[in-house]
Formats: structure tokens, sequence, C-alpha cells
């Protein structure tokens, strides 16, 4: 049966329009894919910057005390700095002995300074291994209680031993301490190998009450608090660890 001219005419002007719309839907994609961008125009990345989150043995596993007048965690908005320590404890150590040196730290601080709970966040041996230090949740930014008016926004991460100048720091030690950088740091935070700026909360840092400290993004304690910690040896390893962490950052 042939159409009326009119109804032919509708006809093939409907398949016109209805493979105009194929085609555009083959060609066009969601707003923000690579065909809405220019021609030769590099594609969208994000602005998160961070690293995959690494093992960490947790409190239960080295069987951290718990103080009954420990007050609750404090958290800050986002982790902006690490600030690494060395816990002043003799080298050479088997690494099965870790947990029992994390109880005697733990005493240490919780009793014998009345901290109520280990001061650093993390800790980290020669074997690479990574421990939960203070309380509070390895994945949220715990106010520790590790380096004097700057507690508030760092990441205190202590490495297991003493590394004065001289001292050999191994290398899984070093691996481990940038693999935890580059996941507690702000995604959105600055550049591993950059600069940070940190309000001062106590007249015993190096920077009075109130005052700004411009300080590395992974600094030595020493840094904001006079001391030696850590030690000359580590102190001297940060620019790499540094640079190791903006790489697994994918900077």
């Amino acid at each position: 049966m042939r159409l009326p001219q009119t109804r032919r005419a509708r006809a093939v002007a409907s398949l016109s329009v209805l493979g105009t719309l194929v085609a555009t839907s083959l060609v066009v994609g969601p707003p923000g894919s690579r065909e809405d961008a220019p021609r030769g125009a590099p594609p969208p990345r994000s602005a998160r910057h961070q690293g995959p989150r690494p093992a960490i043995v947790p409190r239960a596993a080295w069987h951290a005390e718990a103080v009954s007048t420990a007050p609750a965690a404090r958290y800050a908005p986002a982790v902006r700095a690490a600030v690494i320590h060395h816990t002043s404890t003799p080298n050479g150590y088997a690494c099965a002995s870790v947990p029992a040196t994390l109880r005697d730290v733990y005493a240490g601080h919780a009793h014998g300074r009345d901290w109520d709970d280990i001061g650093y966040n993390f800790l980290v041996d020669a074997c690479g291994t990574i421990y939960e230090g203070r309380a509070g949740g390895v994945d949220r930014a715990v106010v520790g209680a590790h380096t004097k008016g700057l507690n508030e926004g760092t990441v205190g991460i202590a490495a297991i031993g003493t590394f004065a100048e001289g001292a050999e720091v191994p290398e899984p030690m070093l691996d481990a301490i940038a693999r935890l950088v580059a996941w507690k740091l702000d995604p959105e935070g600055a550049d591993p190998r950059g600069t940070v700026t940190l309000v001062s909360t106590s007249d015993e840092s190096r920077f009075e009450e109130g005052t700004t400290a411009v300080l590395p993004v992974v600094s030595g304690h020493m840094d904001g608090y006079p001391t030696r910690c850590p030690g000359a040896a580590l102190y001297a390893k940060l620019p790499d660890i540094s640079a190791r962490a903006a790489r697994l950052q994918r900077r």
C-alpha cells in the first residue's frame, strides 16, 4: 500500500530526526566527559592525592592498656602535617619483641607523664610494621600528645629505636613511614615536599602561643620543639620520606 504524499513526507522527516538523535547519542558523552573537552585537552584530574592505606597492627594486638581516667579522643578537622619522632629505645631488636617495647613506651607516657595514653599516633619498627598508637581510630585525625604546641592537625609517627648521627635507618622503616604519611595527610592538602602553616598552642614549643609556624609538611620533632628528636640520622632522611610520599600520592 502506498502512503499518501503527505503521510510519506512526515514518515521520512521522522526517520531523519530519529537518525540524528541516534548519531548524537553515540557521539556526545555525559557532562565532563572527554567528548566535551576541547580536542587535544588532557582528561580532567582529581584534586585529591592520597596513597593507599597500609597495613596497621591495632592496639588490641599489642595489648595496649586502657587508663580508666583517660578522656575521650579529640579530633582535628584534618591531618595537615606529619611529625617524625624516634622512641630513644635500643636498636638491634628482634621485631617479635616490639609489642613489649610498645607497652613500655605506653606505660611511660600514660602513667609516667600522666598523658592517659601513648602520645604518638603511630609507631613503626625496623621491619616496616606499622602499629596503631594513640586511641581514637587510625582513619581519623586524632590529636596526639607528641609535639608540644603543635599537636592540632598533625600526626605523630615514631620510629622505634634511636637514630642519632651515624645510626642506620632501616629501609623497611623508611618505606613504611612514607606509606603512612602518604595515606594520613589530608588528600586535598599540601604536597608532602612543601610547607604548611600551623598555629602554636603553647609557649613551650619553638613558637609562642598564638603565633604561626611555617614548617615542612613532613617535619622532625626538633622543627617545632627544642629537642634532638628524631635524631640526626633520621632527620636527614626526611626529604627522602617526603619524596616517596609524594610519589605514592601520584604528585
